[in-house]
C-alpha cells in the first residue's frame, strides 16, 4: 500500500535551514560566555607566608632590695685620761706561806712495775666422734664398754622410784686430750634428780685413752644417753 504524504508537511527541504537556526544559537551562547562579566570579590586566604602573631604575657620584673651593708666595727677610743685607783686591797699573809714544806700536798712516786701479760690459752678444737680417725676407747674397749660400766655405778634415785620417774637422759660430754671426761651437759633431760645422777656417773668416769687425727691427741665430743628404768 503506497504512503500518501502532503508535499507541505515534508520537513527534508527545510533541514538545512533548521541547521544553520542552531548554528546561531550555539555562536550566540558562546559569545555570551565570554562576555559575562562578574564583580570581584575580596577572599582572604591563610597561607604559608602569614605570620601569626601572637601577643607575649609580659611578666613584671621584682626586683629584690639589696641588704644593707654590714656596718663597720667601730674602733675604740683610747683616752689619755687615766684614772688613778687607791690602792687599798688587803692581801691574805696565809697565802704567802710555801707549800714546799708540806707533806700532805706532795706526790709519791712510785717505782716502775712491768705487768707481765698473761697467756692466752687457746682451746684445742674438739672434733666429733664420727669424723675422728682413731676413737677414744674406755678400758680397751669401745663406747659399748663405758655403757656397761655406767650402769654397774648408776644408783636410781629414790624420790624417781618413789614418783615412779622414768626414761632417756641423753647427754654430752668431752673426752680430752689426755683422757680425763671434761663439759658434761645435759642435752636432753628427764627429771632433775635422774638428770643430776646420769652427770655424776659420766663425770667420775675413770681416764678414757684419747683419741687421735694425723697420729696426734685430739678432744673428741661424745653424745651418749643414760636410760633408766623401773624393773
Amino acid at each position: 500500500m503506497e504512503i500518501k504524504k502532503s508535499p507541505k508537511a515534508n520537513l527534508e527541504g527545510k533541514k538545512l535551514l533548521f541547521r544553520e537556526i542552531g548554528l546561531i544559537i550555539a555562536l550566540l551562547i558562546c559569545y555570551a560566555g565570554f562576555e559575562w562579566s562578574t564583580s570581584e570579590k575580596e577572599v582572604s586566604t591563610l597561607t604559608a607566608e602569614t605570620e601569626i602573631v601572637a601577643e607575649e604575657e609580659i611578666i613584671p620584673i621584682t626586683q629584690e632590695t639589696p641588704p644593707h651593708p654590714p656596718e663597720a666595727p667601730k674602733e675604740p677610743v683610747v683616752s689619755d685620761f687615766i684614772d688613778i685607783v687607791d690602792d687599798d686591797v688587803q692581801v691574805d699573809d696565809n697565802l704567802l706561806i710555801s707549800t714546799e714544806d708540806d707533806a700532805n700536798l706532795g706526790v709519791e712516786i712510785k717505782e716502775y712495775v712491768p705487768q707481765q701479760e698473761e697467756e692466752e690459752i687457746v682451746e684445742e678444737e674438739v672434733i666429733p666422734l664420727a669424723i675422728v680417725e682413731e676413737k677414744p676407747q674406755f678400758m680397751g674397749g669401745d663406747q659399748n664398754e663405758f655403757t656397761k660400766w655406767v650402769f654397774k655405778n648408776i644408783v636410781y634415785p629414790e624420790i624417781a622410784k618413789e614418783n615412779g620417774v622414768q626414761g632417756r637422759v641423753t647427754l654430752q660430754f668431752t673426752v680430752e686430750t689426755d683422757g680425763r671426761v671434761s663439759n658434761v651437759v645435759v642435752v636432753r633431760g628427764v627429771d632433775s634428780s635422774l638428770d643430776k645422777e646420769a652427770v655424776r656417773v659420766v663425770s667420775s668416769s675413770p681416764k678414757w685413752t684419747p683419741g687421735k687425727q694425723r697420729n696426734k691427741p685430739v678432744r673428741v665430743r661424745f653424745t651418749f644417753p643414760v636410760i633408766f628404768q623401773l624393773r
